[in-house]
């Protein structure tokens, strides 16, 4: 928090959690109440305009906010558990779960992500936890790679080696020693990882994926503003703000993690004792 991208990062991240939270309550219209007024501009009944129905964008921005939010948060969650635990595993359980678990990673990574969730919604049913689960697995390789390579070099050192060789258990070392270490790791991947999910998120319900409308979304209000830039061609700026700002924010605090965590420690350098021309004795920094 001490460098300007952290705090203004989390401030902007407060805020947007803030819209996904009261987002309902503080919106003024129904998102999904129609009007006569269609297409039109900002006015004091309606902030941000009307969309091609009439409804309230203001409304409808503030409802969508917690389903953007959340079911990026959901992607974030499946996959840290889908990509953490196996990378642990697979460090400590024997060469046989390590070659499926890379074997496997691998494989989730060369498979591209929107034909993946347009073929797993047809087959499972076009619903949000369907395809947010779907996202969270194909996303988990980034936790698992990160992961695995912290524990790696945590499980290189000396004193990893030497409590394994007193007899010590591979999971008792792995709650004594190696998570300690590798959380600033997997808070670096969980920040990337969450713009990347928005990222997709958004992508999935511009393409009608996930979330079906006429349930407000960020990347759903957007597809439909572009529709009709020929007759209101700032609409897509309200939702398209937020997006970036969000992942923006997300890519700020991540870069924020990784600086913190990789400033070395200062620490007092050893003093040691010199004499001087007159024989005093003296001390000086090594």
């Amino acid at each position: 928090m001490k460098r300007p991208i952290g705090w203004l990062s989390a401030s902007v991240l407060l805020f947007i959690l803030l819209l996904a939270v009261a987002g309902p309550w503080l919106a003024p219209h129904d998102p999904l109440a129609k009007s006569p007024l269609v297409l039109a501009g900002p006015s004091a009944q309606h902030w941000f305009g009307t969309d091609y129905l009439g409804r309230d964008v203001l409304s409808r921005i503030l409802v969508g906010a917690r389903l953007s939010v959340f079911a990026a948060l959901e992607v974030v969650v499946v996959g840290f558990f889908v990509g953490v635990v196996p990378a642990l595993l697979s460090v400590y359980s024997g060469r046989t779960f390590e070659w499926l678990s890379l074997r496997i990673t691998d494989t989730l990574v060369t498979i591209p992500f929107l034909v993946f969730a347009v073929a797993v919604a047809q087959l499972i049913g076009n619903g949000l936890h369907q395809a947010m689960l779907v996202v969270g697995i194909m996303i988990s390789p980034a936790f698992f790679r990160i992961t695995r390579s912290a524990t790696l070099a945590v499980g290189n050192t000396q004193y990893v080696q030497a409590a394994l060789l007193a007899g010590a258990s591979p999971w008792w070392v792995v709650r004594q020693h190696v998570l300690a270490k590798i959380v600033s790791a997997i808070a670096i991947a969980a920040a990337n990882v969450l713009a990347g999910g928005f990222v997709v998120v958004s992508s999935l319900t511009y393409l009608g994926i996930g979330i079906v409308p006429p349930n407000p979304t960020w990347g759903g209000i957007l597809s439909s503003d572009l529709a009709y830039l020929g007759l209101k061609p700032y609409a897509p700026l309200f939702p398209a703000v937020l997006i970036v700002a969000t992942i923006a924010a997300l890519n700020g605090l991540a870069d924020a993690l990784r600086d913190a965590s990789a400033a070395p420690r200062r620490q007092a350098a050893p003093a040691e004792a010199v004499v001087d021309e007159t024989g005093t004795p003296a001390l000086r920094r090594a």
